[in-house]
């Protein structure tokens, strides 16, 4: 019987049946092939990266073979657009504060909304929570002497 040596990141040194051990080639890159096996002392589980006579050499001793794809979303075109920054947090932060934040969610996805005009989302603006960052009174310091 085969045997296999390879290293597990708790235990060493280990030994392994070919059976034991899974190599994953990705089929849209060609250069991107590993191996895993579950380690026979602790039962972690390994993944080491893995070049073209690697996978030749275990696939030929009987270790099974996984091909794999890239996910479809890393095909689809990217919107154009500025990036997603702080402030567009914030204010998708504040527009999840009302109730009826779904309908706005709906007209700014289909263009009829715009959060910029809004005055909660302007700096220094209107907040409904008084001890706000947005608020006056919180720029201008604590009160004391209440």
């Amino acid at each position: 019987m085969t045997a296999v040596e390879a290293t597990c990141a708790e235990c060493g040194v280990v030994w392994l049946s070919p059976w034991d051990i899974v190599v994953r080639v990705c089929v849209d890159l060609q250069s991107s092939a590993s191996y895993t096996f579950h380690c026979p002392e602790c039962g972690l589980l390994a993944a080491k990266p893995a070049n073209d006579h690697m996978v030749d050499f275990l696939t030929s001793i009987g270790a099974s073979l996984e091909a794999w794809y890239l996910p479809e979303e890393l095909r689809e075109p990217r919107p154009d657009g500025a990036p997603i920054n702080h402030d567009d947090l914030l204010d998708f932060h504040l527009l999840l504060q009302g109730k009826d934040w779904f309908e706005r969610l709906e007209g700014l996805v289909a263009g009829g909304d715009d959060l910029r005009g809004r005055p909660e989302s302007q700096r220094g603006g209107w907040s409904q929570f008084p001890r706000d960052w947005r608020s006056r009174s919180f720029r201008r310091g604590p009160r004391y002497g209440l």
